[in-house]
Order: C-alpha cells, then structure tokens, then sequence
C-alpha cells in the first residue's frame, strides 16, 4: 500500500470530495509523474473504471475522452436550473 499523497493547501477539497464521492483520491500522476487518467475520472466524480478499464484505450485516449466528458454533478446542476427558469418564466396556459 502507498502512502497517504500530501495534498497541501489542497487537502481540505480533497477530503471534502473523497467524502462526496465515497473513495481515496487515487494518485495524481503515474509513475513517470505524469496526469493519472484515473485521478482525472476520480475528481470527475465518475466510478471508478468508467473510463480508465475500457478495454484498449491508451492512458492518452482515456485522457481525451475524460477531456471530453461530462461532470454528471454539474451537468444534474445546470438542467435543473434550467428547469426552474423555464417553469418561472413560462407563460400561464389558459384554463
């Protein structure tokens, strides 16, 4: 087991989204110190392996198409503001 990443002045986020999410934060970089595909999926909020085990993506590729992703959360968020604006600013149907 690896030992616990120091977050610094980031460390309180971390923990309030390891809390959100339910899991550790997973290492921000591979070995080689370069961006984990899975840190990326983690602070996307997606399951794990969403991206990161589909079968033949190169670490690039999983990067691309996390790059290209969707936050659920913030997704959720901006249809239901939406939502409340469309109902709010909707004119009254006739009776």
């Amino acid at each position: 087991m690896q030992p616990d990443a120091d977050w610094g002045r980031f460390a309180p986020a971390v923990a309030r989204w390891e809390h959100a999410t339910g899991r550790r934060a997973p290492w921000a970089t591979d070995d080689r110190n370069r961006l984990s595909p899975a840190f990326v999926e983690w602070l996307m909020g997606l399951p794990a392996g969403h991206v990161t085990d589909v079968p033949g993506l190169t670490r690039t590729q999983q990067l691309h198409a996390l790059g290209n992703g969707v936050v659920p959360q913030q997704a959720s968020a901006a249809l239901r503001i939406l939502h409340q604006r469309h109902t709010a600013h909707a004119a009254p149907t006739a009776a």
